[in-house]
């Protein structure tokens, strides 16, 4: 994989094979998670080749795909499929990251490992409010984050804001549930989602923000949730090398995102770790590179 100071990484977005968009309906009354995000007919679904289609158009080099937290085990391996497989066809563009159902038990851990070998770089969206588990049990979540750092991948997880106004999808995954995850598995690399639900304000107590050092914020759905000045707020707070570029598409289109990074007020260093340097860091893709080519 090649990889430019300047690539544009999208660390959010999701897809899904033909045959489930065809049969939508069916899964939305079989699945709570797919029922929450995508039973409203004007719920947008993309494969692939949409995605890569919408890149082009807005100028980013390559999105991190990821599955969505399905009750179903099954589902959960099918869905998986699909994602390593547009990866494995677009492998200069795509990055597959996985679902499981911690729930499942072994099972769970041997379809991450499975994942991983086939190239995964990561778990995730994964939803402890819909699937039915609990991020702060350590019985639980041990034996996941054990096989997520065997393998070194990075685990995303859906986060939701405790106020505001509600949506399609938001949950109940809050900073404080995400703190309490944190502080149990310090050395996992974590992404929490749309902006973590505001876990990044909380780091201006000292004992928070000593505990984010494996922790990054996506700013998926951005524009639904909060003013641009957030992109200022929070890189004063953290640190902009904490904050990953990333859109929820196909909620959005990728270029909608974009223009409010490059609008804001950051001085063009943190702009472009944003984008995409701060999630080539976090991938380790100049690493990976040099490992494939042996150079």
């Amino acid at each position: 994989m090649s990889i430019i100071a300047s690539v544009i990484i999208d660390f959010h977005t999701h897809i899904f094979p033909p045959w489930l968009r065809e049969r939508r309906e069916e899964y939305v009354k079989s699945d709570p998670c797919f029922a929450a995000l995508y039973s409203r007919p004007e719920a947008t679904m993309a494969t692939a080749e949409e995605l890569v289609t919408i890149m082009d158009e807005a100028g980013v080099d390559l999105s991190v795909v990821l599955n969505i937290g399905w009750v179903s085990h099954g589902l959960c391996a099918a869905t998986n499929d699909y994602i390593l497989d547009a990866a494995a066809r677009y492998p200069e563009r795509l990055i597959a990251f996985c679902a499981i159902q911690p729930s499942a038990g072994d099972a769970a851990i041997s379809e991450l490992e499975r994942c991983a070998e086939a190239g995964a770089l990561g778990i995730g969206e994964l939803r402890s409010d819909i699937q039915g588990f609990d991020l702060t049990h350590e019985a639980t979540m041990k034996p996941v984050v054990d096989a997520a750092l065997r393998h070194d991948l990075i685990f995303v997880t859906h986060a939701s804001e405790p106020v505001g106004h509600d949506y399609p999808g938001k949950g109940s995954i809050t900073p404080d549930i995400l703190y309490s995850f944190v502080l149990g598995f310090p050395a996992l690399n974590i992404v929490c989602a749309h902006w973590g639900g505001g876990l990044p304000f909380y780091a201006l107590m000292p004992e928070v923000h000593g505990a984010l050092n494996n922790v990054f914020f996506d700013t998926a759905a951005t524009v639904f949730l909060y003013q641009p000045g957030i992109f200022g707020q929070v890189s004063s707070i953290v640190g902009s090398n904490k904050i990953l570029f990333g859109t929820d598409y196909p909620l959005m289109h990728q270029s909608r995102v974009i223009a409010q990074v490059q609008s804001s007020e950051l001085p063009e260093k943190d702009r472009v770790g944003i984008l995409g340097a701060n999630a080539r860091s976090l991938l380790r893709l100049d690493e990976r590179s040099t490992d494939a080519t042996g150079r």
